[in-house]
């Protein structure tokens, strides 16, 4: 199996460590294959959209959403290391209003899969970072929203060894009881 396949504490959110081989010259590793992503993961996603993001430290993008148009992501990092946060607003849903986060980075490789219904965000924590990520659906301006990373009522612990960079969409994000968000 090219991946090991580990589910969160949020319903739906796994953490994805790709088989690595790596010998003197470096390392290869299969980042996706539709036929193992679905054999290890019971999810038949079709990825329609690749982007490439490249931050400094510091830098907080998210939490992102689309209210229609809803996107699943697979996300990775190619450079440097993030920490990255899923946050559940399908309304009605035991864990509304939750979040995970982990570290994610080159070295350890893992993808993280969070599902439609879920705002997305990430810090970086190296002094560059490229975050890459696969969509199951395309970029909508109109559907676009955003949820203010750091509201109390979520209570996400986002490493403190680093001063938030936003941009004033993020910066002027509503918290989770004015966002609108996804009915389950």
């Amino acid at each position: 199996m090219p991946y090991t396949v580990t589910q969160t504490t949020l319903s739906g959110v796994l953490i994805l460590e790709p088989k690595v081989f790596g010998d003197e010259r470096g390392f290869f590793l299969e980042s996706f294959n539709h036929r193992d992503f679905l054999e290890a993961t019971g999810l038949n996603a079709t990825f329609v959209q690749d982007n490439h993001s490249q931050s400094q430290k510091g830098v907080v993008r998210g939490l992102h959403y689309q209210v229609t148009q809803a996107q699943g992501k697979l996300v990775r990092v190619t450079r440097g290391e993030v920490f990255d946060v899923s946050v559940n607003l399908r309304r009605g849903h035991p864990q509304f209003g939750q979040w995970f986060g982990t570290q994610i980075s080159e070295h350890n490789k893992r993808q993280i899969w969070i599902p439609p219904g879920f705002a997305h965000g990430f810090m970086v924590l190296s002094d560059i970072a490229d975050f890459m990520y696969k969509t199951t659906d395309y970029y909508s301006q109109d559907a676009e929203r955003c949820l203010a990373w750091n509201d109390p009522s979520v209570g996400i612990e986002w490493p403190k060894n680093t001063a938030p960079i936003l941009t004033d969409k993020d910066r002027k994000a509503p918290k989770l009881a004015e966002a609108i968000i996804f009915s389950e």
